[in-house]
């Protein structure tokens, strides 16, 4: 009877300690996680996705521990490390989403074409996209608020407002940009990423999001975590190959066609590179980020960020 109870109290210890809870965000980034969510990869470990519409929503999951992972953008885990929330960066997996379109109206030639005009742009001031809009005109001899005016929305009312001929300039991420121009003689005028590759010498893109852990999760558990990073790997590498399947799978998440998910995924790019392998490139793009716009990135993280 003493053997039974031990084994009992042993198979729920396990389950407790290998049930690991990913939080992730809920849009296009659902399309890399789909290996995880409906068990088309090998886990070593038993691995839940939940899905966070709002960045607090991630954070508050993993104070409760009813998160142990997060897919955050690095911009966000950078500023929750800095304040104190102790997260480790272990890779980036999506290098590229934002572009510029313009409307059959604008006349566009290179990024000095702005001059004097408006730029929708979503959510607010700071946020990524936004920012590198703000990079691009001062590299190019332009002062934001000043020659360029900037609008904030969010991106479904910035699509409904450009499908109705109402907004000229938009810098969006995929999918609403894939979104904003069809149906319409609109169309991708500007790739942030190539902008920023010819800047920054990048060879993957722009460091948009990546898998964070807890640290005190890798501290007890690193074997844990290498098996969560491989599964994670393994997911976005499944959702490349399988892409049909994994759009329909992301279709019953978000409210988006799978049309329109389909063409914008060429223009999305989900490859995961350990951050070992592309720190550096993290350290620039927030350098950038910081430099820029301080108001948005106050303080750099330190080397404890990075699991290296």
């Amino acid at each position: 009877m003493k053997k039974i109870t031990l084994l009992i109290v042993s198979f729920f210890f396990t389950l407790l300690v290998f049930s690991i809870t990913v939080t992730n965000p809920l849009g296009p980034t659902v399309v890399p996680v789909t290996g995880l969510m409906e068990d088309t990869i090998e886990e070593e470990v038993e691995i839940n996705v939940s899905l966070w519409k709002d960045a607090n929503e991630a954070v508050a999951l993993l104070v409760s521990n009813q998160a142990d992972f997060a897919v955050l953008p690095i911009t966000v885990g950078a500023n929750l490390y800095a304040q104190g929330l102790e997260i480790i960066l272990l890779g980036v997996h999506e290098w590229k989403a934002f572009y510029l379109i313009g409307s059959s109206n604008v006349d566009f030639e290179d990024v000095k074409s702005l001059k004097g005009c408006e730029i929708y742009s979503p959510h607010g001031r700071g946020q990524t996209v936004d920012v590198l809009m703000r990079y691009l005109l001062v590299r190019n001899g332009l002062v934001p608020d000043k020659d360029v005016k900037f609008s904030y929305l969010p991106p479904q009312e910035i699509v409904s407002l450009f499908k109705a001929g109402k907004v000229e300039y938009a810098a969006l991420p995929e999918p609403f940009a894939t979104l904003a121009i069809t149906g319409t003689e609109g169309e991708i005028i500007l790739d942030f990423q190539n902008e920023w590759n010819k800047i920054s010498g990048s060879k993957y893109g722009l460091p948009i999001a990546g898998l964070f852990v807890k640290n005190e999760i890798l501290e007890k558990e690193p074997d844990i975590v290498s098996k969560v990073e491989n599964a994670f790997s393994e997911s976005v590498e499944w959702a490349n190959a399988n892409l049909d399947q994994s759009l329909k799978i992301t279709n019953e998440y978000l409210t988006i066609p799978v049309p329109i998910l389909k063409e914008a995924m060429n223009r999305l790019v989900f490859e995961y590179i350990p951050i070992v392998e592309c720190k550096e490139e993290v350290d620039n793009f927030l350098n950038t980020m910081h430099e820029l716009y301080p108001e948005g990135l106050p303080t750099l993280p330190t080397e404890g960020f990075y699991y290296l």
